[in-house]
């Protein structure tokens, strides 16, 4: 599931159009050409075709006018959007209309009114006065792709360099990262290519042609989730723009890599720390750590580490050294997850559903050292048909089913992650296949299946706690519509069901912060509870922040957080694995808050650490490389103020990280992508 489904208003895009490029006499022509100008944009979600974008543009007395009809269907969720848009003939807008929704849970329903130098501003029913700029555009989101065509015509006819003011507020800039070559229809065609940041939060990319019509766009939606645009007779090219903008992002990240972390000859020292360092062992004060070739050489107390001659010497401070945290379930939809988890001490994740040609770009560039963020396992997601089902990977039959695990099993995926279409036959194939070549299942249980069910198919690992109320009752239980069950842990039924899972060993990332976003009171702020909310950019402040029950069902959210938490701790007294993954929320900071709820679910603050630690590295298999500050792994570390062991929460206080040997300075890192540190 993806928490992202709130209202969301988005700021707009441009693109900077050089004088190579295009002339703005070529634009003239298009501007005051009075033949309609119409086009189709296909539209995309994780790669699989769900609806289109069509537009129609006149010109006439002076004035040009747009009107486009936007709609696409995510997971059995219409998702309609219509924009009108007028303009001066040099493109100067005069007004702009937008009403609908951009996503499955948020709407729009903005108007602006352009009047000499002010503005009449309505979003929903509020409505406000502006100044206008003596340049600017209107545009309120990622959606429709017709109006960042716009943009760029309006910006290359203006000349307009540097950022430029959107209404109904905010500012976007431009970066020209050159052109490339894709093959239509068997013919060359050169593209000039952009990066663009203040639309959503992070980099977005578009591929203009030699005529400045939008051919390409490649970001996310309004839920965050992988979204594409490609005018019509350009789908054969989807996978390459995909690619492209993973690496081309990836590529980005490196140069601030580079910057905030030159590459030092010789060791690295990191001395007066107090090394807590995963495997419950007891805290080792005053303790140096010696990184050379990105593994650590020595650790322990100072008396008896000798620090080679030449090394760069780290002084801690006193700070608290740990392994670095994981994300067990990452969905790394933009490269700047990259940076914000190792501002967060997270320097391994999981990612459990992505387009495959983006992970595997994003991948293979962490690991050779070409970009910036946590080293990645992958676990390749597979649905079956159905209205609900996402994606473009689908298993219907036995045959498909052990075709896909093949397919990932042959890019270097660890793990198939099952969605929640899934035929119980083809999970069973699937499972079987999997196990057959080394590789793991984890993910949803599927429709019609109950999470026993799941496991005896072949399922490794559960995603989501959600799954697990209905084995642990009664089985002549029958649910009430709006009645949180009142659950017995001490049940002969529930303890069956917790013994069958241990009997089978099966590994659990309850996503309890999803849970706890979802279901607290929305009169009680969730930055009061989970401090990361008030230091997120401002295109996430208002979704992230503008979330809970209402009051009439404060009591059914809090029944539903509590049997979640008590669930948890059942299953971790049982000897169960739980790990630690977020499913998103909060990028960066719900990590910790994860953890957190873990100690609260009945864990220590140790057991907590290991789940985001070495119990993951365990469940994966790498536990001899990463996981603990032992001699001989890789030097993932976070150094934190605090000590944890006595504060859990002392994890948010990330000063420092390590990845691979190389030392970041996490307030860089945090405000690098727009964060407050």
């Amino acid at each position: 599931m993806n928490p992202f489904f709130t209202r969301r208003c988005f700021i707009s895009i441009a693109v900077l159009m050089t004088a190579s490029f295009l002339s703005i006499s070529a634009i003239a022509q298009k501007v005051v050409d009075a033949a309609p100008e119409t086009g189709k944009f296909v539209l995309h979600k994780f790669q699989q075709p769900i609806g289109e974008e069509t537009y129609r543009i006149t010109r006439a007395n002076g004035t040009l006018s747009l009107s486009d009809d936007f709609k696409f269907t995510d997971r059995g969720t219409p998702v309609p959007l219509t924009t009108s848009f007028t303009a001066d003939i040099d493109l100067t807008p005069r007004s702009y209309k937008i009403k609908g929704n951009t996503s499955r849970g948020s709407t729009i329903d903005d108007e602006i009114t352009v009047n000499g130098s002010s503005a009449s501003i309505r979003e929903g029913d509020k409505t406000r006065q502006a100044d206008v700029p003596k340049r600017f555009f209107t545009i309120a989101g990622y959606a429709p792709a017709a109006m960042q065509m716009m943009m760029m015509r309006y910006r290359a006819v203006h000349k307009a360099k540097g950022s430029l003011p959107i209404m109904p507020g905010g500012d976007v800039t431009v970066e020209d990262r050159g052109k490339d070559t894709v093959v239509v229809n068997g013919k060359p065609m050169q593209l000039e290519r952009y990066i663009i940041t203040g639309l959503i939060w992070g980099r977005e990319w578009l591929w203009l042609d030699s005529q400045q019509n939008l051919v390409a766009l490649i970001g996310d939606d309004a839920e965050f989730d992988h979204f594409e645009a490609i005018k019509d007779g350009y789908e054969s090219s989807l996978n390459y723009f995909i690619s492209k903008a993973a690496a081309d992002g990836m590529a980005a990240l490196a140069e601030l890599a580079r910057k905030t972390s030159p590459q030092s000859k010789g060791a690295l020292a990191i001395v007066n720390a107090n090394v807590i360092d995963g495997t419950g062992r007891p805290t080792i004060s005053n303790a140096t750590v010696v990184v050379e070739n990105g593994r650590i050489k020595a650790v322990g107390p100072r008396v008896s580490v000798t620090v080679p001659k030449g090394s760069t010497v780290f002084d801690a401070k006193g700070k608290y050294l740990l392994p670095g945290l994981w994300d067990m379930h990452a969905h790394f939809e933009q490269v700047e997850w990259g940076p914000v988890y190792l501002a967060a001490g997270v320097t391994t994740v999981r990612d459990v559903g992505n387009e495959f040609d983006f992970i595997r770009s994003v991948r293979d560039a962490l690991a050779s050292d070409r970009g910036l963020g946590p080293q990645m396992l992958l676990a390749g997601i597979v649905d079956g048909d159905s209205p609900q089902a996402l994606g473009i990977v689908r298993a219907n039959t036995a045959e498909e089913g052990r075709a896909v695990v093949h397919k990932y099993h042959d890019a270097g995926f660890q793990q198939i992650k099952i969605y929640s279409s899934m035929k119980a036959d083809v999970l069973k194939v699937i499972c079987d296949e999997a196990h057959s070549l080394g590789m793991t299942v984890t993910g949803h249980i599927p429709r019609g299946m109950t999470a026993i069910q799941g496991v005896e198919a072949g399922m490794d690992q559960i995603n989501h706690i959600q799954y697990l109320p209905r084995v642990l009752l009664p089985k002549d239980f029958k649910p009430q519509p709006g009645v949180i069950p009142k659950l017995d842990l001490g049940s002969p039924d529930a303890k069956a069901s917790i013994q069958f899972f241990k009997d089978h060993h099966t590994v659990f990332d309850p996503t309890m912060v999803v849970f706890e976003w979802l279901f607290h009171p929305s009169n009680v702020p969730f930055a009061s509870f989970e401090p990361g909310a008030a230091k997120v950019p401002k295109e996430l402040f208002a979704p992230i922040n503008n979330t809970g029950v209402p009051p009439e069902q404060t009591a059914a959210g809090k029944a539903n957080i509590d049997m979640f938490l008590s669930i948890i701790g059942a299953l971790h007294r049982a000897g169960l694995d739980i790990v630690v993954g977020t499913d998103q929320v909060v990028p960066g900071h719900s990590v910790r808050r994860e953890i957190e709820l873990y100690v609260k679910a009945g864990f220590t603050p140790m057991e907590a650490i290991q789940a985001a630690t070495i119990v993951p590295a365990r469940v994966m298999k790498v536990d001899k490389e990463v996981g603990t500050i032992e001699t001989g792994k890789f030097a993932d570390m976070v150094l934190v103020d605090g000590n944890p062991l006595e504060n859990i929460s002392n994890l948010r206080n990330s000063r420092f990280v390590v990845t691979r040997g190389k030392l970041y300075d996490c307030a860089t890192l945090w405000t690098s992508v727009g964060f407050k540190p």
